[in-house]
């Protein structure tokens, strides 16, 4: 039976695009770059911090000027994380109903940890109970790193757990981890890319992730 829903944090939980698109156009604009679109940043997110800027940064690392925009984005983020930020519609409702059930969320992100902490505290509070960052310590998702120090935290097996994002990267962070995947079709990447990926279970709304974790108790 499903004891801990562990959650990808941005296109899953949260619309973090504007914040994230604003931040790398701040980024470009102190160091003389063009501007990026938010469909652009859109493609660009998914793999942590630096993947972000060595996708937005012209010719990348061999950019002279890329560690200097990589701090110029995390110095703007850290301070504006939250302005246009927005949990997607029905996900405070499903977190309340999940932990109602007696079931722990927890978050598992490639977003830098600070970032991670304090958005799942301002926006969710005691809803999750464990978010987990990037950190130099782990490898990134899709490797099951991360997964596995949450599991670990939260005293749960692959077997009590499910893992829900709305990315490629997700569902093979899933599989890489043992674990049961969820894809989410509101996000970042659509149903395509997650069909793509071998996604068994993907929901369209938060309700269906209710369905979904029930198919899942269902199967043992």
């Amino acid at each position: 039976m499903i004891k801990a829903v562990i959650w990808d944090l941005d296109g899953t939980l949260l619309n973090t695009l504007g914040d994230l698109t604003d931040s790398v156009n701040y980024a470009m604009r102190q160091n003389g770059f063009a501007e990026r679109t938010q469909e652009e940043v859109r493609a660009f997110v998914g793999n942590g911090t630096r993947k972000l800027m060595m996708r937005a940064v012209p010719d990348g690392e061999d950019n002279p000027l890329f560690a200097q925009a990589c701090s110029d984005f995390l110095s703007y983020y850290k301070d504006h994380d939250s302005v246009r930020t927005v949990p997607y519609d029905g996900i405070l409702t499903l977190l309340k109903e999940l932990q109602r059930r007696g079931m722990e969320s927890a978050v598992v992100s490639n977003k830098i940890d600070f970032a991670v902490r304090h958005l799942c505290s301002s926006y969710f509070g005691p809803l999750i109970s464990l978010a987990v960052g990037d950190d130099p310590s782990r490898q990134r998702k899709p490797a099951p790193d991360s997964v596995f120090e949450a599991m670990r935290q939260l005293s749960v097996k692959p077997e009590d757990t499910v893992y829900i994002g709305d990315s490629d990267v997700d569902i093979q962070t899933a599989e890489n981890a043992g674990v049961p995947g969820i894809g989410v079709t509101w996000g970042f990447r659509g149903r395509k890319v997650l069909e793509e990926a071998g996604a068994s279970f993907i929901a369209d709304t938060p309700e269906q992730i209710l369905s979904c974790i029930e198919a899942l108790n269902a199967e043992v």
